[in-house]
C-alpha cells in the first residue's frame, strides 16, 4: 500500500512540475499581451516528443471570434525555411546542386550583372541581393500565372548590391528566385509543391499557401495607430503571388508543432537528417549566423526565424541539441516604442523553452523618437499660425546675419524631410511607402513632420520677400 502510495505521489509530483513551466507561460502571456495591445495570440512548444498549443483572444478585434490553436497565422518569413526544405528535397533528389550558379537552372540569369550567384548563396542570403533591393514591390498586379516570371525578369535585370558571396545581408528577392527555380524544376507551381510535399506529408490540415484571396478564417492583421491596434480591411493572404516563396505561407500554431517535430526527429522523413541539419548550421564562412532558411543563435545554441508582414509577426525557435522548440504568432504589428510585440514573442518562446531573456531594450528611445515626430507637426503648424499673426521679428531682419537666419531653416528642413522620407525608411530596409504599410502612425508623423516643416520655412521666405511692407 505504502508502495502504491509512492508512485501515486510520484506521479502527481511529477505532473505538477510539467505542468508549471506551462503556467508561466500562460501568467506571461496574460500579461505582456495587455501591454502589447495584440488583439489575437496563439503559441505552441514542442518538448520531450509532445506538442503543447494555447491561444488567447480574437482572429479580429471587437468581433467575438476567437483565436484557436488551429486558426491560421500569416508566418512570413518563417516561410523561408518551408523553402529551403523544398530546394533541399530537390537536391536529395539529384535535380538541383547547392554550388551550382542559379543560371545553370534558370536562363534569365545569364546576364554578366548576376552570372556568379549559386544556390547556396540564395538560400544563405550571401548572393549580394540587399535588403532593400528585396523588399522592392512587384510592378506587376495581374495575378496572372505569369505573374511570378515577369518577377523574376524583373529581379534578374537588377545588379547586385555587392559581390555574390562576399557578404551576408538579408534580402527577400534570394527566396523569390528560389520559389521559381522550384517550380521550374518540378513542374508544379509553388502552392501546389509545398501542399502536396511538405504540409500534407506532415498532416499541417490547417495551413496552405496564400492564393492571393481574402480567408475569413484566417487571423485579421492589426497595424499600430498611435498606441491602439488598428484591422486591415482585408484578410489578405499574401501582396503577390511571386512573394509567397518568401513569405507567403499561411499555418496555424498546432501545425507548426508538427513542423517542429518533423525538424527535431532526427530521421529521414521529408528530407534526410542530415538536410535538416545543414539547414540549421553556418552556411558558409560568408554567412556564420544564417543557415538556410533558419537564422543561427550560438550564445543558445538555438536557432529561429521572425516573420513580419502587415499586422502579423511571428517568431519560431528550435533547440536542436534538446529536441525542443517554440513557435509564436500574434495578429498584430508592433508600433515605434508602444505596442511593441517584441517581448510577446520572444519572452513566451524563451520561457517556455527555458532561454535567457533579458528584455526589449531601446524602447524609451524608441518612445521619445515616435513623440518626436508626432510632436514636430504641431510645433510647425503652430510656428507658421504665429507668423500669420506676428510677423514683426520676421520683418526685423536685415544683413548677413539676417539673410543667413532667414535661409537656414530652409536647409535645415529639407535635411530634415531627407530623414523622414529617405534616410529612416532606408535603415529599415524600405522605401516611405513601405514603413506606411508597416508602421502607418510612424511613418505618417514623418510625412506630416516633412511636409510642415518645408513649408514653415518656405512661408517665412514668402512673407518676408513678398509681403515685406516698403520702406517709405
Amino acid at each position: 500500500m505504502r508502495l502504491v502510495l509512492i508512485f501515486v505521489f510520484w506521479g502527481i509530483a511529477t505532473g505538477l512540475l510539467a505542468s508549471t513551466p506551462k503556467l508561466l507561460v500562460n501568467e506571461f502571456v496574460d500579461v505582456e499581451m495587455a501591454a502589447s495591445g495584440a488583439p489575437g495570440l496563439a503559441y505552441t512548444i514542442f518538448e520531450n516528443g509532445e506538442i503543447y498549443s494555447e491561444a488567447r483572444g480574437e482572429i479580429l478585434v471587437g468581433s467575438g471570434r476567437k483565436v484557436t490553436t488551429e486558426t491560421p497565422f500569416l508566418l512570413g518569413s518563417i516561410s523561408k525555411s518551408f523553402t529551403a526544405m523544398a530546394v533541399m528535397q530537390l537536391v536529395e533528389a539529384g535535380k538541383v546542386e547547392l554550388d551550382a550558379e542559379i543560371s545553370q537552372y534558370l536562363e534569365v540569369f545569364s546576364t554578366p550583372a548576376v552570372r556568379g550567384i549559386t544556390i547556396r548563396q540564395l538560400l544563405s542570403h550571401t548572393s549580394g541581393y540587399s535588403t532593400f533591393q528585396g523588399n522592392i514591390p512587384h510592378k506587376d498586379k495581374s495575378k496572372s500565372k505569369d505573374e511570378h516570371l515577369s518577377q523574376i525578369q524583373q529581379i534578374a535585370k537588377w545588379t547586385p548590391a555587392y559581390t555574390p558571396g562576399s557578404k551576408w545581408e538579408y534580402s527577400n528577392a534570394n527566396y523569390v528566385i528560389l520559389g521559381f527555380l522550384i517550380e521550374a524544376l518540378s513542374g508544379q507551381d509553388y502552392a501546389n509543391y509545398i501542399k502536396a510535399n511538405i504540409l500534407e506529408p506532415i498532416g499541417m490540415e490547417h495551413s496552405f499557401v496564400g492564393d492571393q484571396k481574402s480567408h475569413d478564417m484566417i487571423a485579421v492583421g492589426h497595424r499600430p495607430w498611435f498606441g491602439t491596434k488598428r484591422p486591415y480591411k482585408t484578410i489578405e493572404t499574401e501582396r503577390d503571388g511571386g512573394i509567397a516563396s518568401a513569405g507567403g505561407i499561411i499555418a496555424s500554431a498546432s501545425d507548426m508543432g508538427l513542423y517542429l517535430a518533423i525538424m527535431l526527429n532526427d530521421q529521414d522523413d521529408i528530407i534526410s537528417a542530415e538536410s535538416k541539419s545543414m539547414m540549421m548550421r553556418p552556411a558558409s564562412d560568408a554567412s556564420p549566423y544564417y543557415g538556410f532558411g533558419w537564422s543561427i543563435d550560438t550564445e543558445d545554441d538555438a536557432v529561429f526565424h521572425t516573420g513580419i508582414s502587415p499586422g502579423v509577426e511571428t517568431l519560431a525557435i528550435l533547440v536542436p541539441a534538446e529536441q525542443k522548440g517554440a513557435v509564436v504568432l500574434v495578429n498584430a504589428g508592433s508600433g515605434m516604442g508602444f505596442g511593441e510585440t517584441t517581448n510577446l514573442r520572444f519572452g513566451t518562446s524563451a520561457k517556455a523553452l527555458g532561454l535567457d531573456y533579458i528584455g526589449n531594450s531601446g524602447q524609451w528611445g524608441r518612445k521619445i523618437l515616435f513623440l518626436s515626430f508626432v510632436a514636430l507637426p504641431i510645433f510647425f503648424v503652430i510656428a507658421m499660425i504665429n507668423l500669420g499673426l506676428n510677423r514683426t521679428g520676421l520683418y526685423a531682419k536685415s544683413g548677413p546675419f539676417g539673410a543667413f537666419s532667414l535661409w537656414f531653416p530652409l536647409l535645415m528642413t529639407i535635411g530634415l524631410a531627407w530623414t523622414c522620407l529617405y534616410l529612416i525608411p532606408q535603415l529599415f530596409g524600405v522605401s516611405i511607402g513601405g514603413l506606411i504599410v508597416f508602421l502607418p502612425d510612424m511613418a505618417m508623423a514623418m510625412v506630416a513632420t516633412a511636409m510642415t516643416g518645408v513649408a514653415w520655412a518656405l512661408l517665412r521666405l514668402g512673407l518676408f520677400y513678398g509681403g515685406r511692407p516698403s520702406a517709405g
